[in-house]
């Protein structure tokens, strides 16, 4: 196996190369640099190195190929085309760095500015530019190696709340191998990186529950930073997350609820230092209203053949509400067979299967986590709701709500994964109590083969 990946791996760099010379080159580097940090990291902090080094390397090379062939045939406006948003405002701003343009420029102003939503996604670019020049197959390849590292991630998330294997590796095959992941974490989008850091986040706030540590603290603050710096509001939703964690999720001891009141204050100090809250608050102002929400679903709505819901008014607290039930089925169980109007929705099919058959493992898990897990899966559970019934009001389009998907079935991915487990494990203990009752039955039939003899 180890062979087949290492020859693979060196087959998707060749084509990285040959396809835009020498940018492509550059690309190789870049990704090389950045995997090879994500692979040492994986081997001092996981027992299963091997496996989730080869997991991660699989998912790389199928993000890399699909971030080729969407250069190699010039498709990011068909798969994503604020991928070249990101490279147009990033350059602008190295453009300010080196004062070829001043920062008074419109496009320079845009770019910058912290009222910008996604704005983190346009100073990543440009910084990744800084180094390698202006080439988008470098920056999308250091996306695709954040995609990748999220299933190892996943992994260690997973085995932090189950103490399984078996679940954990499950989940980070589904991140690893599920097109849609592949799709939105192989370009030069922030929705790979969004998933990736929320994953970070909900890691160490686990990392915390069970003990308090300094390096989990920066971590967490960064991915908070990070997430605001590319989604606003969703910062507002892992925030609220973390604090009923620390508050809720504790074991109830005075000690450790000490302990989530001095972590809360530690990294609410910390994001005030940095002017993330004074931003989030001023985002929230200008974003976060019911009239907003509408204008954006309006325009989700209108703007493509996969609109729904164009009728729909939430900008009132009962409309929001009632726009919930058709809102939520789009999100979680679109496209559908009978809507297959172009190609990006049809060859979503296959996927959707695979994720509807799953849905019966999904209720499982989260049944057994509600009931036997539910202090340590608090924050994810916390955050999947309510960020489920955020995107359920705020969506009209069915190729929206398949993309932000993503960053509520990470977490899901979880929860089927306990479901599968605890199927096989049913089976499994099935088996081995009909295996005991044929001993015991073929037992009885020797003894009373034997009392006959005599």
């Amino acid at each position: 196996m180890d062979k087949v990946i290492a020859i693979s791996a060196f087959v998707t760099a060749l084509l990285v190369m040959l396809a835009a010379f020498p940018e492509g080159l550059v690309a190789v580097l870049v990704t090389a640099l950045v995997s090879a940090l994500v692979i040492v990291l994986i081997r001092q902090n996981t027992t299963e190195s091997h496996f989730l080094i080869q997991l991660f390397l699989v998912a790389l090379i199928l993000r890399m190929l699909f971030g080729v062939f969407l250069h190699a045939f010039n498709l990011r406006g068909f798969f994503g085309a604020d991928a070249l948003t990101y490279d147009w405002l990033g350059q602008a701003i190295v453009d300010v760095w080196f004062n070829v343009i001043p920062e008074s420029n419109y496009v320079a102003q845009r770019a910058m500015s912290a009222g910008t939503p996604g704005w983190g996604m346009h100073y990543l670019t440009a910084i990744i530019y800084m180094f390698t020049g202006r080439n988008m197959l470098a920056a999308q390849s250091f996306c695709a190696v954040i995609g990748a590292a999220t299933a190892p991630m996943v992994y260690i998330c997973a085995q932090k709340i189950f103490n399984n294997n078996q679940v954990g590796k499950i989940a980070a095959l589904m991140v690893a191998l599920f097109p849609a992941f592949i799709i939105w974490s192989g370009q030069l989008l922030k929705d790979g990186l969004i998933i990736f850091l929320l994953v970070l986040a909900m890691t160490m706030v686990l990392q915390l529950q069970e003990k308090f540590n300094y390096l989990a603290v920066i971590f967490l603050i960064f991915a908070l930073f990070g997430i605001l710096s590319l989604r606003f509001y969703i910062f507002y939703m892992v925030a609220i997350s973390v604090a009923g964690s620390f508050i809720i999720g504790q074991s109830g001891s005075a000690k450790s609820v000490a302990r989530g009141f001095i972590l809360l204050i530690v990294v609410g100090v910390a994001l005030t230092y940095m002017g993330v809250l004074r931003t989030a608050g001023e985002n929230f102002e200008k974003w976060g209203s019911l009239e907003s929400v509408q204008r954006s679903r309006l325009d989700l709505a209108k703007s493509a053949d996969s609109g729904f819901g164009g009728d729909v008014d939430v900008s009132t607290t009962q409309g929001a509400i009632g726009a919930i039930p058709v809102g939520f089925t789009y999100l979680l169980l679109a496209p559908f067979p009978w809507q297959l109007g172009s190609l990006r929705q049809s060859i979503t099919i296959p996927e959707m299967i695979v994720w509807w058959a799953s849905m019966p493992f999904l209720i499982m898990g989260l049944v057994y986590t509600i009931r036997h897990r539910l202090r340590n899966a608090i924050a994810i559970l916390i955050f999947t709701l309510m960020l489920t019934l955020a995107y359920s009001i705020f969506q009209g389009n069915v190729g929206t709500a398949y993309r932000q998907r993503t960053q509520i079935q990470v977490f899901l991915f979880i929860f089927i994964a306990v479901g599968w487990t605890l199927r096989k494990e049913k089976k499994e203990n099935k088996k081995l109590m009909n295996a005991a009752k044929r001993e015991r039955l073929e037992s009885h039939l020797r003894e009373k083969k034997e009392k006959g003899l005599r």
